[in-house]
């Protein structure tokens, strides 16, 4: 069944490349069309285009397909183009005449787009939730380990202190930032554009702002040509909200693939979270950091292919559009189950506390040591010069009682600071 049927049939050919894996997709959307589906259908009965027979009909209907959805019953077979063609052919097959009413006042393209913002607002959601669960888990293991000192790196040389406590508020901070882009992306999807039926409207009575409120949309996208201009711009949203998180937790799977290697030797996980070598009975691998750096590389690449689906197309509906739901949707389930995989992993972190014992440390001293200098009243540029060649001639003595006081400093990590950050973000 296809909802554009006008008594003939395409090439399979064209079927299959035309309709591609939509069918799979939408087993993930369909929960979302039936509830935008409930809510078209009451408003249709408010401007008096069905009855409150057939509102209640249609409704208990739709109430029946959810639960089926709900457990994994609902599929979409090579006789349906998908989810919106088969929700309405179960309404028909229950319904007769009542069922083929509720396509009035929409279009497929406004089916799409509400069923996909409502999507894209509850993975958000989601999102958002697990990035504050591994922000609260970096915070309490900066807590934990605040005193435990660790070297840090400029050009991956040697070159000043840092600590666990810096490392790991540091990525939790860093959320906070990519979290201002996945509530950006959240504030555009939440603008309803049911109504906007194929982009230019439609002749009947429709009241566009009882689905919004009956969806739990903020607002509506009310223009109904910038509604449908609205599709791929929205995913593009999403795509740059969780790119910007994916790029943190690479950046933080690199650090810990790092730091996990004999070389470094500053942490470590339990055997039953690394993996073994197939000849090497001494390996411990990282394999799950490795693959959330990865999938989160990957999903850094989703709004650059966005863009290049979407960058030219004029405004109206082009098919080029439906390929936008096979870039993202995937990517937002790789990215939900890399926040579960690294909150997971990082509860069983255990840290060197004994790193910087090593003599080949002492060089992260020489700026703290050369700050004495100054603070006795050498001038910077003398004791920078006096330090250098202590060291070219082997004669530097370092001072490892370091004292840092200032906001965000390995002594001051302003760590209440950074949480109430991010609680006014979610105010």
């Amino acid at each position: 069944m296809k909802l554009w049927d006008k008594g003939f049939s395409t090439d399979k050919k064209i079927d299959h490349f035309t309709v591609g894996n939509d069918r799979e997709l939408d087993l993930l959307l369909a929960k979302y069309d039936v509830i935008a589906s409930k809510a078209h259908a009451k408003m249709l009965r408010k401007v008096g285009l069905i009855t409150a027979d057939e509102t209640k009909a249609l409704v208990k209907e739709l109430d029946a397909i959810a639960k089926s959805i709900s457990k994994g019953k609902f599929t979409i077979g090579d006789d349906f183009e998908d989810m919106h063609s088969k929700i309405e052919f179960l309404l028909t097959e229950k319904l007769g005449d009542t069922g083929k009413k509720i396509h009035s006042a929409r279009s497929r393209n406004d089916q799409v787009l509400v069923a996909m913002q409502l999507y894209l607002k509850n993975e958000l959601e989601e999102i958002k939730g697990q990035v504050k669960t591994l922000f609260d888990l970096l915070l309490d293991l900066a807590e934990t380990h605040k005193s435990v000192l660790l070297p840090g790196y400029t050009h991956l040389q040697i070159a000043m202190p840092s600590s666990f406590g810096l490392w790991f508020s540091a990525y939790a901070e860093s959320l906070i930032d990519d979290l201002y882009f996945v509530e950006a992306a959240y504030k555009t999807a939440d603008q309803n554009p049911l109504g906007s039926a194929a982009g230019y409207g439609s002749s009947f009575p429709i009241d566009r702002s009882f689905t919004t409120k009956e969806m739990g949309f903020k607002t509506l996208k009310y223009n109904v040509v910038a509604a449908q201009m609205g599709r791929g711009k929205v995913e593009k949203a999403t795509a740059f909200g969780i790119s910007s998180v994916a790029a943190t937790l690479s950046k933080m799977a690199m650090d810990i693939c790092l730091y996990m290697s004999q070389n470094f030797d500053f942490i470590s996980f339990p055997n039953e979270l690394t993996t073994g070598s197939s000849i090497m009975p001494h390996k411990k691998n990282p394999d799950v950091f490795e693959l959330i750096r990865a999938k989160c590389n990957k999903i850094q690449a989703v709004p650059n292919q966005l863009t290049l689906i979407t960058n030219n197309l004029p405004s109206g509906y082009h098919r080029d559009l439906q390929l936008v739901k096979e870039v993202l949707v995937p990517a937002i389930q790789d990215m939900k189950a890399c926040l579960e995989l690294m909150a997971f992993s990082l509860k069983e972190i255990k840290v060197n506390t004994e790193i910087l014992e090593d003599p080949k440390y002492d060089y992260l001293f020489s700026v703290d040591t050369l700050n004495e200098l100054v603070k006795s009243g050498m001038p910077f540029r003398d004791a920078y010069k006096s330090m250098g060649k202590a060291i070219e001639n082997g004669n530097f003595k370092a001072k490892r009682n370091i004292h840092h006081t200032h906001e965000g400093s390995l002594g001051n990590l302003c760590l209440e600071e950074i949480k109430e950050k991010m609680n006014k973000l979610n105010d």
